[in-house]
């Protein structure tokens, strides 16, 4: 059984990667990530992860969609709300691309991140599979994060500093560490 991985960037790949190897699970790659703002934050990780696959010969697929209007929207009408629609999003759409693809089953490389909810991640994609009639293959390499963050570093992998969104980016700057989702205006659509 071949799964599409959701791949969030080249770092969480090399962990994700190597523990289905390891397990000799076959794989293809697949990148939607509207949640990685600023754009060149969403460009960088995206071309990390090209290379990846490309000096590790793995197919990759992308839904290429830099949706920060969408993404905080959705964020501002829902802010506790805010990872758990952004794995579900994600989530969804690997899951609909699994299904008109072929695959038997998808999985996360969100899964590898211990600074991720891998619960709520584990929830969405149960969810998400016995909707469409597919499996979530949940593997739990976490503990293998540091060994993988040092084989992406040797690899030349770009190594972002948060998770995505830009609520995250201010989060992990930010002197207070949190984030008050109530004092945005909102923009127009173009």
């Amino acid at each position: 059984m071949k799964i599409l991985l959701h791949t969030c960037c080249g770092p969480c790949a090399v962990v994700y990667t190597s523990g289905l190897e390891a397990r000799n699970i076959a794989f293809d790659l697949f990148w939607h990530n509207h949640n990685i703002h600023p754009f060149t934050e969403y460009r960088s990780r995206k071309q990390a992860l090209e290379h990846f696959a490309k000096i590790n010969n793995y197919q990759l697929m992308t839904e290429d969609e830099y949706g920060l209007r969408d993404f905080v929207a959705t964020t501002l009408a829902s802010p506790a709300a805010r990872c758990q629609n952004c794995y579900k999003n994600r989530l969804d759409k690997t899951a609909q691309t699994a299904k008109k693809q072929g695959y038997a089953a998808f999985s996360t490389t969100l899964l590898a991140s211990p600074y991720q909810k891998f619960e709520t991640i584990c929830e969405e994609g149960e969810l998400l599979a016995k909707r469409l009639g597919l499996k979530f293959v949940v593997k739990d390499f976490r503990e293998n994060f540091r060994d993988g963050m040092a084989k992406a570093r040797e690899m030349g992998l770009y190594m972002q500093k948060y998770c995505g969104c830009i609520f995250s980016e201010e989060e992990r700057y930010s002197k207070a560490g949190k984030v008050s989702l109530g004092n945005f205006v909102s923009f127009p659509r173009k």
